[in-house]
């Protein structure tokens, strides 16, 4: 099989950091090659010197692609020649449509002008490619994110794409719409497509990687021809974090205590569509030290049940009760929860959970400034003394607490959030998809933090789409399907088929 793509002694520094180390990378024509490593390895970065982000001069190293060295001076030069990446944020225009994102910057002109009819006619053919069948003409704002996923890649095609890089593609979907996707790469790849996969979901690389790249703190550590004999997750995960990993979870010995939180009758409505209820009459509760969970499939409400709790940031005609220590409390405002001791961490930590041009200090501090003030004016000093001991307690890795968050990895970003939330001195922690995007080592070490503070006698309640993470860590498991609970599960009884026939059959009760 021929080779489509050589990347030689790959080095990419920025001030004071090497990023990348004598990186070396070999795809082969037609193949779905995986790049796996925990956050900060140079996935991403090592995709942005072959892609021309970072240009020719930046960087030190070879790039040979259909048997030429090439020198790219940005994306564009990258394009021209069919590599084409997909970053894990999407670059589509929300208020455009599909056809003008498909063609967009490349649109199909006659005498100068755009030739519309044309530019529709190819984007139903790019579509039925991707197993679309959406009109061209649809708001990209009015669809989903795995099927804007599908639309990025129908905007590769367009671009004769050879070389298809995808840096994280599954990390915002449900499980039938990562499938799907993962299903389009193995068409493409009879297509004669060579594909570059980045993924933390070492199930997904499995399924569908003819070859595996290991990289590890800059370095190439190893590669697994997966065709020459089967790759274990274990195998793939100790190259990945320099050592064995014979638990994925911390062990953890529970003492829960008396309840401390509960939610009663809750009810919260759309908040355009005030007739359609989004969470229909919830009841939980949750004791001291316990991690209880929150099951379900994309849809559920789960979010949306976490946000209206928290300051009754999500919905309208909200109605139940909230109650801590026995005692109903007011969370009508997100200053009044945090006050009640509530804290929620977002599952968009890079919309929602950072501000990330900031730096560490200010995020960490932003959700308690009374802590780190005098008469209203911020202390500095005092405000570095507290970023600079989340620092040390949850292991950021970082040049310092002045660092910008943007230039963090995924787990470092993830454990300013929660540091965040910690400084807000809570008593119940909601954690919406925690783990999202980030390596099995980073994993490890947020359920660490987690179960820690189950041990200070912190209420936790986990939200996940990954059920082995649930059961991994939880004390109890609710399951939520189309806004309400379905069941409840001890630790001892809950397993993925039990979760899964819960939501079925609820499912089925409603469809009659």
């Amino acid at each position: 099989m021929n080779t489509i793509l050589e990347m030689r002694g790959i080095r990419k520094t920025f001030p004071g950091v090497v990023a990348l180390d004598n990186v070396n990378l070999r795809v082969r024509s037609g193949e779905i090659h995986a790049i796996v490593g925990e956050n900060g390895a140079g996935k991403s970065t090592l995709m942005k010197v072959l892609s021309g982000v970072y240009t020719h001069g930046e960087y030190s190293g070879d790039i040979e692609y259909q048997g030429e060295v090439r020198q790219f001076r940005d994306i564009t030069d990258s394009e021209h020649i069919g590599i084409i990446i997909i970053h894990q944020e999407l670059a589509l225009v929300p208020l455009l449509s599909i056809a003008e994102n498909i063609f967009l910057g490349n649109e199909p002109s006659r005498m100068g002008v755009i030739d519309w009819e044309l530019a529709q006619s190819r984007t139903r053919a790019l579509l039925k490619k991707v197993g679309l069948n959406e009109k061209p003409d649809t708001l990209i704002t009015n669809l989903g994110v795995g099927k804007q996923q599908l639309i990025e890649i129908a905007k590769a095609l367009s671009k004769d794409v050879k070389l298809l890089i995808l840096d994280e593609p599954t990390a915002s979907l449900n499980e039938s719409d990562s499938a799907a996707l993962l299903d389009l790469l193995l068409e493409l790849k009879q297509q004669g497509i060579s594909s570059i996969l980045i993924s933390h979901k070492l199930n997904e690389i499995s399924r569908v990687a003819d070859a595996i790249t290991v990289l590890r703190d800059g370095n190439t550590v190893d590669s697994f021809d997966c065709r020459a004999e089967p790759v274990s997750e274990d195998r793939i995960i100790e190259k990945m974090v320099g050592r064995e990993m014979a638990d994925r979870y911390p062990p953890r010995t529970p003492q829960i205590g008396d309840t401390i939180f509960e939610v009663q009758d809750w009810r919260v409505f759309h908040p355009e569509h005030a007739d359609r209820a989004v969470i229909k009459g919830i009841n939980f509760h949750a004791k001291k030290g316990e991690i209880i969970g929150i099951a379900g499939l994309m849809g559920a409400g789960r979010t949306e049940l976490a946000m209206s709790i928290f300051g009754r940031s999500y919905g309208q005609k909200i109605s139940g009760r909230v109650l801590k220590n026995g005692q109903e409390i007011d969370v009508g405002t997100i200053g009044k929860a945090i006050k009640h001791g509530i804290a929620y961490v977002t599952e968009d930590r890079k919309g929602l959970g950072l501000l990330l041009e900031e730096d560490i200090k200010k995020n960490i501090s932003l959700a308690n400034l009374p802590a780190v003030s005098n008469n209203l004016v911020i202390d500095e000093q005092r405000e570095f003394g507290v970023a600079a001991d989340f620092k040390k307690q949850l292991k950021i890795r970082c040049s310092s607490v002045l660092q910008k968050v943007v230039n963090l990895s995924g787990g470092n970003q993830q454990k300013v959030v929660l540091a965040k939330w910690l400084f807000s001195r809570p008593d119940i922690l909601i954690l919406d998809e925690p783990s999202r995007g980030i390596d099995v080592g980073a994993k490890y070490e947020i359920y660490s933090i987690i179960s820690d503070l189950a041990a200070e006698g912190k209420c936790i309640v986990m939200i996940s789409s990954e059920m082995p993470e649930l059961l991994g860590m939880c004390d109890r498991i609710y399951v939520m399907n189309e806004g309400s609970f379905v069941a409840e599960f001890s630790s001892e009884v809950a397993s993925q088929e039990n979760i899964m026939r819960a939501i079925v059959k609820h499912g089925d009760k409603n469809g009659k």
